[in-house]
């Protein structure tokens, strides 16, 4: 897990290597162990290292191969590395570290870039051919790592932060209307290629990008699941069912445990981490580490869920670390954790991951933890409504189950001159769940939510907030092997028992029965679902100094009345509105934009 960066030209100037230093010293967090840069004329590479995988020098990056002319900038985890080496080493190829990253050199060079296809992990990485002189992007299928590029008239710079590019300089900063229009109805949810900046764009997931010389640029998308019935499964039970996805997912843990440094888990007390914990207990790993995290309660919400963590611990005798934080501590961490954020997410989760992750990375440098089982297995609850849905009727359904507001309504929100007529996010999800390989709209709408939803907010949350503190987070619930299975398995499976009840069923022989039939649970940051004290003061400062106001982004009366009752105004979904405004304007100032 580390940062990368690079600069790429075609107008015949050398790469700016200083440009490209501060990218690479705006990620320290990211990767605090080393850092390095290389240039080769019109190309430049940065890299911060966080050191997992063979831990000597021989792993540092950027990784040049002199014999193969390969240059390589990688952040993530290849955990079929040691598969992966052994064939290209009966192939002929020599080693000279006992990294992963090194394994991605090798196989680009034996297959191009449908290597892609033989890693299992998460990856975003840059490789420059010295002898075609072409640069090759590329991003995992889920999207768990990030790429965001910069493109000017004469090239292109890249970095896995936004933060990161403006530190480079020259970046458009202007909003994208159509970005903001997502940030506001879908749910905060800006797909990609977009972020909040028209001059910054992010690599889609499952996508190669192969970048010529003369700035010829073309993609490959190389992995779209399937959601429909595979006839081969037609006679499968609900019990094959369950074993069958139990093993797909002890699979994912055992390929998440490679690693020369400790592995811990983040432990909530719900379904998901707990399974992990017990997969982890059930391969024999001893001593594991395991953290859960509270909040003070706010208006008569509870902030913790001690009660189901400490009894998953208790269960396998695992070293666990219960972490309160209360107000004192929260309210200096939430700028913090805004700060840390490559685009503005709503989330509360944001700063329960930020602070988790600060206390984690003390003891361990490597987490799995349980998320996006939600949205592989239909945990949550906007999918029963589309049970009964007609295909053609989903986008309908689910908008009124998952948008923010509706288009009409966001015109009472957003200056005129920050609203666009079409009502894009609705057609954006009308396109996606409208597209032929989706049987149902409960598949179509799981299918967008673990492409686009999934991708764009909570697997970008987990890796931006534990990667502000050098900590690196693997999510075996997206290993796609186990995501291609579980989009296989019929809608009525997943929507048992509340939800996610295939994952229950399966999970009987592991877990206490309190954890498996619990209501679900969420993870809570009450100062924050209600606002009040410093915090609502923050918000407060924020949307109305001269920044907020020479911006101009929201209509002034209505910031003035969600002021006055901070707690009323609500999403679908039962979110803070007020904080919704307050993030994304907070974001901005804090990038002095």
């Amino acid at each position: 897990m580390c940062g990368i960066c690079g600069e790429i030209r075609w107008d015949g100037h050398a790469a700016d290597v200083g440009a490209v230093a501060r990218m690479t010293g705006a990620m320290t967090s990211r990767g605090p162990d080393a850092d390095g840069v290389v240039a080769h004329g019109p190309v430049a590479l940065g890299h911060r290292r966080l050191s997992i995988i063979d831990l000597s020098a021989r792993g540092a990056q950027p990784m040049v191969d002199a014999d193969l002319g390969l240059t390589l900038v990688f952040n993530g985890c290849i955990y079929n590395y040691q598969e992966l080496r052994e064939t290209l080493q009966a192939d002929g190829y020599r080693f000279f570290s006992t990294a992963d990253s090194e394994v991605v050199i090798k196989a680009f060079h034996k297959w191009g870039e449908r290597c892609v296809e033989k890693f299992k992990g998460m990856f975003a990485f840059a490789i420059a051919d010295r002898d075609s002189g072409a640069v090759t992007l590329a991003r995992d299928r889920l999207g768990i790592k990030p790429l965001y590029i910069a493109s000017s008239p004469g090239g292109l710079r890249f970095a896995s932060s936004v933060r990161a590019l403006l530190e480079a300089g020259g970046v458009d900063t202007e909003l994208d209307r159509e970005a903001l229009h997502h940030y506001m109805t879908f749910h905060s949810v800006v797909p990609a290629p977009l972020t909040i900046f028209r001059g910054v764009r992010k690599l889609p997931p499952a996508t190669v990008r192969v970048i010529q010389p003369d700035g010829t640029q073309a993609d490959t998308a190389y992995w779209t699941p399937e959601f429909g019935r595979d006839p081969a499964k037609a006679s499968w039970s609900a019990r094959d069912w369950e074993a069958a996805l139990m093993q797909a997912l002890r699979t994912a843990v055992k390929r998440r445990m490679v690693a020369d440094v400790p592995v811990g888990v983040l432990l909530s007390g719900g379904i998901d981490s707990s399974i992990v914990v017990a997969l982890l207990a059930e391969e024999g790993q001893q001593g594991l580490a395991t953290f859960s995290i509270g909040f003070d309660s706010a208006d008569g919400e509870s902030g913790d869920e001690y009660f189901y963590s400490d009894l998953v611990a208790k269960t396998y005798d695992t070293d666990h670390h219960k972490i309160h934080i209360d107000e004192s501590r929260l309210v200096p961490a939430v700028p913090k954790c805004i700060a840390a954020m490559s685009e503005p997410m709503v989330s509360h989760d944001c700063v329960a991951f930020y602070l988790l992750s600060q206390e984690v990375s003390r003891s361990v440098k490597v987490v799995q933890s349980g998320q996006g089982a939600d949205e592989i297995l239909a945990g949550y609850s906007w999918y029963p409504p589309l049970a009964d849905i007609a295909r053609e009727q989903t986008t309908e359904a689910y908008a009124k189950v998952f948008f923010d507001r509706s288009h009409d309504d966001l015109r009472s929100i957003l200056a005129p001159e920050y609203m666009i007529d079409a009502d894009v996010s609705r057609a954006f999800a009308a396109a996606h769940q409208g597209a032929p390989g989706a049987d149902c709209a409960v598949d179509a709408a799981l299918r967008l939510d673990t492409q686009v939803m999934l991708v764009d907010d909570p697997v970008k949350r987990v890796d931006t907030m534990t990667m502000a503190w050098g900590l690196e987070a693997r999510v075996p619930f997206l290993d796609h092997d186990f995501v291609e299975l579980a989009a296989a398995c019929p809608p009525d499976l997943k929507l048992a028992s509340g939800g996610k009840g295939v994952l229950k069923g399966g999970a009987r022989e592991l877990l206490p029965s309190e954890v498996i039939d619990r209501t679900k649970g969420h993870f809570l940051v009450p100062g924050i679902r209600h606002l009040h004290g410093e915090i609502l003061e923050m918000v407060r400062d924020a949307l109305t100094n001269d920044a907020a106001r020479n911006r101009g982004l929201y209509r002034a009366d209505t910031v003035d009345a969600w002021l006055a009752a901070p707690n009323e105004t609500r999403t679908t979904l039962g979110s803070n509105a007020l904080w919704q405004l307050a993030v994304l304007e907070m974001w901005l100032q804090g990038l002095g934009v």
